[in-house]
């Protein structure tokens, strides 16, 4: 799609309109502003965004994403005022206009940029080009990290600490810095994965009979579901949290009763809490967390569905769990492997204990050798003792999961680039006053993310690492970011509940969303499925297949702990197994936990534009036409690919 400008909204979708970067102007929308216009017919606004029409039953009557935009702008003038978070896609991730990708599934905190792992920051901007960088330039970029496993247990690396590098406190340190906790409070550690933290932590928390295990997830998560074996293993109680159908809702009075107990002496256990559910967008109450406490529980927040610059809020800040994790990956776009980080309050670590706890998903990060730099190096080594350190340093080469590092080495010598410009992009002005955002609320305050310098006594050695991902999200802020988000995930449930099949009786939808609709309050994520126009349920997987054909990248996710009122006793017969041949045996009561809903799932990050959701939108509604699918079949069948099966 060629770059191109509205009228009234001159916001390009690749950045050629735009002022250049990193000139970047502050963030426009005041907290004032934002509050007040936000809330007044917020609904009504979503409604009309799609003016002229609010129902459409054929893909080639959609309006243009031109006319959309400038709908959409009108209904939500205070997007405008986002245009910083354009300047920095089009500049520092034009990855995501070549060939054109929508990336849509997953969420996280991404630590660097495009342009910084290609190393031409401020000298090559592929953004003007016409073609993909080539593999010399890519060959050119920065070195990469590692992640390799560290031995010990989650007991001990916490109570005791250990040795740590200068390079893992760097990182360690800017990570803590990001999500506004702090090193005095709380202790961290890298693991591989989410999957890992929840296995150390339930390894190492004394759960026995008489403690409880209870959780908060309207999904199935592979990291919860470890913890609930590992703990049911111990002898705990194992309980989750019920939700509504089809808005997926907390059933508030059962979670109260399960987290509140009028029995003397019963030990309580482990609270583990979302604030936000991934695939839903269903946002769910501080005082949640506060219940539990006061109620004796031990509080693990599951912080990974959260947004960027959403740690920085007023509820976090009075309820301080024991346990959180949050996951961080590689670069938005293009690559989501990463790591994870469990941090431990410390004044709660002595609950722990290393009984069952290994050391397995522990990680360390450290700076790896390319093989240039390795033989180099190997060629001017003549002592055997180096060559048994040079072959340890084998082990950090660069893999498929490394992650990429803004770490400039040459021999003993580092260049600090650009640290002007990026004191610059970090100040931020004062905010006079905290504003409520739901219950998310802003802790105004000039960020500092001066990079620190390491001097070598008898040396010149000075090194930076720039988060050039984490940076961004700092220098536009939570309100820019949760502002932004708002309007381009209540736009998009909008505009798939318009899609209506043609020639059907009570204008059959094309699109069902579970989980709240257009909400002021809802996250950014959005949990749907396609129904054809015999009312017949489209296979998530099938969905995903053409997504990323149409190179649309969507998640498929599994709905779960689902409620049925008594009115909806016939809505039962949605449910299935997460694995198809065990569908026969999972429909007594005991087994409705396993049961649920397979679903197509999107996420909405602060480098999403309005281009993104157009085109979901838009793919969507070739499904209104009855032989999409079996176009699709034959068109790749045509072109000697991979049939789609059905």
């Amino acid at each position: 799609m060629q770059p191109h400008c509205t009228g009234e909204a001159c916001i390009c979708f690749k950045g050629c309109c735009l002022k250049p970067f990193p000139a970047l102007s502050e963030p426009q929308i005041s907290a004032t502003s934002y509050r007040t216009t936000s809330r007044h017919e917020f609904a009504a606004s979503t409604a009309s965004s799609l003016y002229p029409d609010t129902q459409f039953t054929n893909h080639e009557a959609i309006p243009s994403v031109e006319e959309s935009l400038s709908n959409f702008t009108k209904a939500y003038p205070l997007y405008l005022e986002t245009s910083q978070a354009d300047q920095i896609r089009g500049k520092e991730y034009s990855h995501l206009s070549h060939p054109g990708h929508v990336c849509l599934d997953y969420i996280g905190h991404g630590l660097f940029s495009y342009g910084q792992q290609q190393g031409h920051y401020g000298a090559v901007s592929i953004a003007s080009t016409s073609s993909p960088p080539s593999s010399s330039m890519q060959d050119s970029s920065a070195p990469f990290f590692d992640i390799l496993n560290k031995s010990g247990d989650l007991y001990s690396q916490i109570m005791y600490g250990g040795q740590e590098s200068e390079f893992d406190s760097l990182i360690r340190k800017r990570i803590m810095s990001f999500m506004n906790i702090s090193e005095d409070e709380y202790s961290m550690v890298f693991t591989a994965n989410q999957l890992s933290a929840f296995k150390l932590l339930s390894g190492s928390y004394p759960f026995q009979s008489g403690t409880d295990l209870l959780t908060v997830y309207d999904y199935d998560n592979e990291a919860v579901e470890a913890m609930i074996d590992c703990s049911k293993k111990k002898g705990a109680q194992v309980t989750s949290a019920e939700f509504s159908w089809p808005k997926m809702r907390i059933q508030s009075t059962k979670l109260r009763k399960m987290i509140v107990t009028k029995r003397k002496n019963k030990k309580r256990g482990l609270f583990v809490f979302p604030l936000q559910s991934k695939m839903t967008g269903s946002r769910y109450s501080y005082l949640w967390m506060n219940t539990a406490q006061e109620n004796g529980w031990h509080v693990l927040l599951d912080a990974s569905a959260l947004g960027a610059k959403e740690m920085e809020t007023l509820g976090l800040s009075f309820f301080k769990p024991d346990f959180l994790f949050c996951s961080f990956y590689k670069i938005f776009g293009e690559d989501p492997s990463g790591f994870g980080c469990l941090f431990v309050k410390k004044s709660s670590a002595s609950v722990l204990n290393n009984s069952t706890s290994t050391g397995m998903g522990i990680v360390r990060l450290l700076p790896s050798v390319r093989p240039c730099q390795f033989l180099e190096k190997l060629s001017k080594t003549d002592k055997q003792s180096s060559v048994s350190e040079l072959k340890e340093e084998t082990l950090a080469l660069p893999s498929s999961s490394s992650i990429s590092m803004s770490f400039q080495q040459n021999e003993a010598t580092y260049e600090l680039e650009e640290a002007s410009d990026a004191k610059d992009r970090q100040k931020q002005p004062p905010v006079s006053e905290i504003v409520e955002l739901s219950e998310i609320v802003e802790l105004d305050k000039p960020v500092n993310t001066d990079e620190p310098q390491d001097k070598e006594d008898g040396g010149t050695v000075k090194s930076e690492m720039e988060f050039r991902g984490l940076d961004h999200a700092d220098s536009l802020g939570l309100i820019l970011i949760s502002c932004r988000a708002k309007y381009l995930v209540n736009w998009l449930v909008n505009a798939l509940t318009s899609l209506n099949h043609p020639n059907s009786e009570n204008a059959l939808p094309l699109v069902t969303i579970y989980g709240p609709k257009v909400r002021f309050d809802r996250g950014p994520a959005v949990a749907f499925n396609m129904f054809d126009w015999k009312g017949e349920k489209v296979d998530p997987a099938l969905v995903q297949k053409l997504a990323d054909r149409n190179n649309i990248s969507l998640s498929c996710g599994f709905l779960k702990n689902i409620y049925f009122s008594d009115m909806q006793d016939n809505e039962r017969n949605f449910l299935e197994s997460k694995n198809p041949e065990q569908a026969g045996a999972l429909r007594n009561k005991k087994d409705k936990c396993k049961l649920g809903i397979s679903v197509i799932t999107v996420s909405l990050g602060f480098l999403t534009n309005f281009e993104d959701v157009y085109r979901l939108w838009e793919f969507a509604s070739k499904f209104l036409d009855a032989d999409f699918v079996e176009k699709e079949k034959w068109r790749y069948l045509a072109l000697n690919q991979t049939t789609v099966e059905v």
